[in-house]
C-alpha cells in the first residue's frame, strides 16, 4: 500500500468515525449535545482535524443524514420485496418507514428537521436522497395515476413523515401507529372490486 492510499483509507476511517460519533451523541444526548468542541474530545483529534473533514455542525449533520437516507433506502427495499403487492406492498412500505423513524429519531431529525445543507428535489439532490425516492416510487408506481406518479409518491411520503414526525414529538399516541397506517394505505391504495 503507498503512502497516499494509506493516508486516503486514514481520512476515510476519520470521516467515518465523526459521522459515527456525532451519531451516537445525537441518539443518547440529542443534537444541541453534538458540537465540534465535543466531538475532538470524544474522537481524540483536535478541532482543527475535524474541520478539514466538515467545515461545520450543518455538514455533520448532513452526513448522518445521508448514511440515514442509505439506510432508509435498504429498508424501503427490504420492505417492497417483502410485499404481497398493492395493498400489503403498501403497508409494508409504510411500517418500514415508520418503524425506521421510530428507530433512528436523531438521524430522522437529521435529515428532515435540521439544517443539514442537503438540496432536495432538484438537480443537485445527492443519489442517496433520489434512491429513497425511488424506493418508494418503484413500489408504488402501479398505484398512481399513470400521468402523476411522482407527486402521488411524494404526498404518499408527505403522509408518512407527518404521522413519523407527530408521533415522535407525541403529538399522537405511538399505541395508534399501525391503525393509523391501515387508513393512511386504505386512501392511498383503495381495496380491489
Amino acid at each position: 500500500m503507498s503512502v497516499q492510499e494509506r493516508k486516503e483509507r486514514e481520512r476515510a476511517d476519520r470521516h467515518r468515525l465523526i459521522v459515527s460519533t456525532a451519531r451516537e451523541l445525537a441518539e443518547t444526548q440529542g443534537w444541541d449535545a453534538v458540537t465540534t468542541r465535543r466531538l475532538a474530545e470524544r474522537i481524540e483529534y483536535s478541532q482543527p482535524v475535524l474541520y478539514s473533514h466538515f467545515r461545520g455542525r450543518n455538514d455533520i449533520v448532513g452526513a448522518v443524514a445521508l448514511e440515514g437516507f442509505a439506510e432508509l433506502t435498504t429498508a424501503l427495499r427490504a420492505a417492497a420485496r417483502e410485499g404481497t403487492g398493492g395493498r400489503g406492498t403498501a403497508g409494508a412500505l409504510a411500517r418500514a418507514y415508520t418503524d425506521f423513524a421510530a428507530r433512528n429519531p436523531a438521524v430522522y431529525d437529521a435529515m428532515f428537521t435540521l439544517d443539514n445543507g442537503l438540496p432536495y428535489a432538484d438537480d443537485a439532490t445527492p443519489p442517496p436522497l433520489r434512491d429513497a425516492f425511488q424506493a418508494l416510487l418503484g413500489a408504488l408506481a402501479d398505484h398512481a395515476p399513470p400521468d402523476r406518479p411522482d407527486l402521488f409518491t411524494e404526498t404518499f411520503w408527505a403522509a408518512l413523515h407527518g404521522l413519523a414526525t407527530l408521533t415522535h414529538t407525541g403529538r399522537l399516541p405511538a399505541d395508534r401507529v399501525a391503525d393509523r397506517l391501515t387508513l393512511l394505505v386504505d386512501r392511498f391504495i383503495p381495496h380491489a372490486r
